[in-house]
């Protein structure tokens, strides 16, 4: 029996990428995993997949970027289970390009999913831990919350503030844990929302060394195993190549 066994840990963004790998991950931990995102067709296949593995899996349609539906997803997964035992805030955008090029709208979108969505994430599902008097969340960052490169100002400020948050957090509770994980560059399909050329073929040069989302995977599989009086508060995972 594993640390994991029976636990319910809720990810957003699961249809691709560290949400999808991190599914199959803890579901193969012993998880309960309960997945949210807006491309339903995928997560019923992940579903499907992980229990025909075995492991335990259930899915919501989830737009992160609205409270009602971030509400509607902690409630769907306390009517199956009866209790959140972690909120994994992993749903994220980057559309990274120049400020001169203007793109607000990308900016905007960046705001809404990668913050807001974080405190639509917490402010769901802090009010149900508090009654437990137990919880976990676990928020993803970026190493570009940590620093900053061209093309990548308004990204980077939504991930420096997802780390802000997180801190603030923490702080205010200390009967639920938080843990920000900061993975740098990663195989995924963030880089394909990029519509600035320049930024589009910076970014194809440097994730010629990308990690494989299982890497990352691994990480939240490790930090949310600790014992219930165990917060590991940040992790950060690079490609050992790296000119981060």
């Amino acid at each position: 029996m594993t640390p994991l066994h029976n636990k319910i840990i809720l990810i957003t963004g699961a249809s691709s990428g560290i949400g999808e790998a991190t599914a199959r991950h803890l579901a193969a931990l012993g998880a309960h995993v309960v997945l949210g995102a807006r491309r339903t067709q995928r997560l019923e296949a992940l579903v499907a997949e992980i229990r025909s593995s075995g492991g335990r899996a259930s899915f919501r349609a989830l737009d992160v970027t609205d409270p009602a539906s971030m509400n509607a997803f902690i409630d769907f997964a306390l009517e199956i289970n009866g209790t959140i035992d972690t909120l994994i805030n992993n749903a994220g955008v980057m559309p990274l390009s120049p400020f001169a090029a203007g793109k607000v709208l990308e900016w905007n979108r960046m705001i809404d999913v990668n913050i807001r969505g974080v405190l639509h994430g917490i402010a769901a599902a802090l009010p149900v831990m508090k009654r437990q008097g137990h919880g976990h969340f676990v928020n993803l960052s970026s190493i570009g919350g940590h620093r900053v490169w061209q093309s990548c100002g308004v990204y980077s400020a939504t991930k420096f503030a997802v780390r802000a948050i997180s801190e603030g957090l923490r702080l205010e509770h200390d009967d639920i844990r938080v843990t920000i994980v900061s993975p740098g560059v990663v195989e995924s399909e963030l880089a394909d929302t990029i519509s600035d050329p320049q930024a589009r073929e910076d970014m194809r040069a440097f994730r010629a060394i990308a990690l494989s989302p299982d890497a990352i995977a691994r990480a939240i599989g490790y930090v949310v195993s600790e014992p219930d009086d165990v917060d590991v508060n940040e992790i950060i995972v690079r490609p050992l190549a790296t000119v981060d």
